[in-house]
């Protein structure tokens, strides 16, 4: 039994065929003093020569040549075993085929000395060289590793980079036969996330050498990873309780919970659109749609609260709604407006209806600078409806989201004569007033939600300022920053909700006031007339479209605060 050392890593380097690049990745390595185990995957004579002649100049390297070429994964686990044999607690694994940004071993390594019961893996951020092919076909894979986990806390399965902790590796491969090819990284971490050994991600620089030698066998590997992910779903489905109760607590406000999605999954969900349609795009939606309403307890709670109180009010109100209304059907309805929002990026969404266009073409011809106020019932980007009236509008969306500045990068790629453009925000302060008081005074118009406060100052331990009216038959809290703005901008202010409704997008709009006026004497009791007010088309529109409701969190709490009596 050999004697491990609490953090004691080598290398282990998987090899097959790839002896010109040997030398070099070699090289790249000897000035980290790390031990480092090349195993041979049955490599054909000149690179079984090569390895030999450069294990015997280094005493640092040892070789381990397997006679039959058993594939990457088996080739992994040889050298994990024989790492374990002499004494090792953990393997970083480096591909030999010159890909990895050796540069980063340092980090690699001190991350996994501080957490030396994870698998540490690199997070690759590609450039040009990589084919895109490759590429597109990550995130599917990104998708079905999600459902296999019931989590996003898997970032990449399929980069080799990895630090693993050879111990709980080892006895994986012991008790359930791995893939041995292409298949093995994703499998090798999924399976070890259900034993319970997490991953880390560090970011990394993946190239793809001009003159490389790829082993990757578009039929069989396909069919290998194809098999090996039915098998981990219906591995899954057992696991459910288990993995479900890993999820971390949750959120109080609606901006401290992690974006469930990021740049790369809108490019994959266009990629979808393009290549197959809208058809596809519908079908890839039930997998996905079907994963986030399993795993966002949070939400998925927040849906049927929301949904119950609805009804109850429209009872009240001897209303009738549209049927059938259940939250998972409210997951699904945000994932088609996820296709109409890209539809309507690339200038495709033509089934829309102005419910007032006249009123809005006057608005147009006034050639006043307009504030919108929109809110998360609908899609506040069908204000882009209004370049299907004249092409000169521009509409400046305002968002409280880190992410303004990537979706306009999107945007622009999908479709560069959009003429939405997103603004992110954390606070409505002075700073923000003048620079939307410089859009308005050039004829831009503005929209702003009216139904969610604001992440800035709640994230920083102080209270948000919001006016508390009554909304589907309870207070609930509302920000005071759009409204306190729209009076200080002194401009028109109308109100737009885009709906779909019998599968047709409809945008109402409307006038709000012209301007909003607070007078100081009156201003807490004209504040709230105009919350109210606000409170009461958004009610009346909830009615219209009840699944069009896109606050998957509770609306009616605000944390550590309650309305004034």
């Amino acid at each position: 039994m050999p004697v491990i050392a609490p953090f004691s890593p080598c290398i282990v380097i998987p090899c097959f065929n790839h002896g010109q690049m040997m030398a070099d990745v070699l090289a790249s390595l000897a000035g980290y003093g790390l031990p480092c185990l090349v195993v041979d995957d049955g490599s054909a004579a000149g690179t079984a020569d090569e390895l030999q002649r450069l294990a015997a100049g280094l005493p640092w390297v040892q070789l381990l040549r397997l006679e039959q070429n058993q594939g990457k994964g088996a080739a992994v686990i040889a050298g994990l075993q024989l790492a374990h044999n002499q004494g090792y607690s953990h393997a970083l694994q480096v591909d030999a085929d010159g890909q990895h940004q050796l540069s980063d071993i340092p980090d690699m390594i001190a991350e996994a000395r501080a957490h030396p019961d994870c698998l540490i893996s690199g997070q690759p951020v590609y450039d040009s060289s990589v084919p895109k092919a490759r590429l597109y076909g990550r995130y599917v894979t990104h998708v079905w590793v999600w459902i296999e986990t019931l989590s996003l806390s898997l970032k990449d399965s399929m980069c080799g980079f990895r630090v693993y902790p050879v111990e709980p590796t080892l006895t994986l491969a012991a008790s359930h036969p791995l893939g041995k090819r292409m298949d093995f990284d994703t499998e090798v971490m999924v399976r070890l996330y259900w034993q319970g050994v997490p991953s880390r991600f560090l970011p990394t620089r993946v190239t793809y050498p001009a003159d490389g030698v790829s082993h990757f066998d578009a039929l069989r590997d396909n069919l290998r990873i194809s098999w090996m992910h039915t098998r981990l779903f219906f591995g899954m489905l057992p696991r459910i309780p288990r993995l479900l109760c890993r999820k971390p607590a949750n959120s109080l406000h609606w901006s401290a919970t992690e974006e469930r999605h990021g740049l790369w999954g809108i490019r994959l969900m266009l990629q979808v659109y393009r290549l197959f349609g809208r058809r596809a795009f519908q079908l890839l939606l039930y997998p996905v749609i079907g994963y986030f309403w399993l795993t966002g307890r949070a939400q998925r709670k927040a849906s049927r609260d929301y949904l119950q109180r609805l009804q109850e009010f429209a009872q009240g109100r001897q209303q009738a709604l549209p049927a059938p209304l259940n939250s998972f059907r409210h997951f699904m309805r945000f994932g088609d407006a996820m296709l109409d929002k890209l539809s309507s990026w690339r200038g495709e969404l033509h089934d829309i209806r102005l419910v007032d266009r006249a009123g809005c073409e006057r608005q147009i011809a006034s050639g006043k600078g307009t504030l919108i106020l929109a809110s998360h019932l609908g899609d506040i980007e069908s204000c882009r409806a209004l370049g299907e009236l004249d092409s000169n509008v521009k509409v400046n969306a305002l968002v409280f989201t880190e992410h303004a500045e990537r979706f306009n990068q999107v945007m622009k790629e999908v479709n560069p004569r959009a003429n939405l453009n997103l603004i992110q925000v954390t606070s409505l302060g002075p700073e923000t007033a003048m620079r939307l008081q410089d859009k308005l005074n050039a004829g831009e118009w503005v929209a702003i939600v009216g139904d969610r406060t604001s992440a800035g100052k709640h994230q920083r331990g102080e209270q948000p300022r919001v006016v508390w009216s009554h909304f589907l038959g309870k207070l609930a809290p509302f920000p005071q920053g759009p409204f306190v703005l729209a009076a200080a901008l002194r401009c028109p202010v109308f109100l737009m909700f885009g709906l779909k409704q019998q599968g047709r997008l409809n945008v109402y709009f409307e006038p709000f006031s012209d301007p909003l006026l607070l007078p100081r004497a009156q201003r807490r009791q004209a504040l709230q007339q105009a919350v109210d007010s606000y409170a009461a088309r958004l009610e009346h529109y909830c009615l219209l479209a009840p699944l069009d409701w896109f606050n998957f969190f509770d609306f009616w709490q605000l944390a550590a605060q309650e309305p004034e009596t």
